[in-house]
């Protein structure tokens, strides 16, 4: 029979752990599968910890992955997908905005010959009209900036075979942005629509400041472009300023020089002043991931691990 694991990343979800385990049970028990259920606790508090020993404790097909501290979800996901057994893993949140009904579906398309299924938004219920909004604002930009087709209204909710477990499992980089590396990998692709419900319990993790740090993480990740329009920029500036300053020369010779209009030289030294700034802030950027990366550090450390004793 073939094998299956669920990973799920938990950090802070005691509220809802109860109701989404039952129904992540109820789902498994539909599928002519063995499978089996791997929480990975990623720095939760006290609360949360323990009802996820009390989780792996009664049930034998549940494991328990503690890490060392709060590393992120990126990195959680990382580490659940190194630990994770079986033919093929599914990804999803304990937050029951995605539906663990649908990975029956998620089934059959890899069985079907999908090495990568995903569940594809096509309603966020329970966001505000802003996240709604600049989430797929930041979608179509993330696939017009990068070089890999990078699907849209997509989350980390998806089935990954074997084979394409073993080709995440191989990338090095330590700025991990999951969901264009999914792309990044190739393999047969399929998206499975669905609606995104409101969170069942508690709130959020991701605050906008994390949410822009996020998108920051991706268009790094995947795209050279913002280096590219840097330089076009200063280009363009300067190309600007070298003509300006034939204009000021021709206007100096024939009609002399006139009183300089003060305000028209602030604009001009805060508009290239800015310009500047901003093409170094893209450079550190790029730089900083260069210099995190240089460093080589482990991706994470585990405190605990239990496997599932089925």
């Amino acid at each position: 029979m073939q094998t299956l694991t669920v990973v799920v990343p938990v950090y802070n979800e005691v509220e809802v752990l109860p109701a989404f385990h039952c129904r992540l049970s109820d789902a498994l028990a539909q599928l002519d599968v063995d499978g089996c259920v791997l929480y990975v606790d990623d720095g939760s508090d006290e609360a949360c910890a323990t009802k996820l020993r009390e989780l792996a404790q009664e049930n034998d097909d549940v494991g328990l992955l503690v890490l060392s501290r709060n590393f992120g979800k990126e990195v959680a996901v990382s580490a659940g997908l190194d630990h994770a057994q079986g033919d093929a893993v599914v990804l999803i949140d304990a937050d029951l905005q995605d539906p663990p009904e649908l990975i029956a579906e998620f089934v059959q398309q890899w069985r079907a010959g999908y090495d990568v299924v995903y569940g594809q938004r096509t309603e966020r219920r329970g966001d505000s009209a802003f996240k709604r909004t600049s989430a797929s604002g930041f979608y179509r930009l993330l696939a017009m900036l990068s070089d890999v087709d990078i699907p849209r209204d997509v989350g980390d909710f998806r089935l990954l075979s074997r084979r394409a477990v073993e080709a995440l499992k191989s990338l090095p980089e330590r700025h991990r942005y999951m969901k264009g590396l999914y792309a990044w990998i190739g393999f047969p692709q399929v998206g499975v629509p669905y609606v995104r419900e409101p969170r069942a319990s508690g709130d959020s993790k991701w605050n906008y400041w994390r949410l822009w740090n996020f998108a920051m993480e991706g268009i790094t990740s995947f795209s050279e472009l913002p280096l590219k329009v840097a330089t076009y920029l200063g280009m363009l500036v300067s190309s600007f300023s070298f003509l300006y300053g034939l204009f000021m020369i021709v206007r100096t010779l024939i009609w002399g020089n006139p009183v300089p209009g003060y305000p028209s030289l602030v604009v001009i030294v805060l508009f290239l002043g800015g310009v500047q700034l901003m093409c170094l802030g893209v450079m550190g950027e790029y730089l900083a991931r260069t210099y995190t990366e240089s460093k080589g550090r482990a991706l994470y450390f585990t405190r605990e691990f239990h496997p599932p004793r089925d």
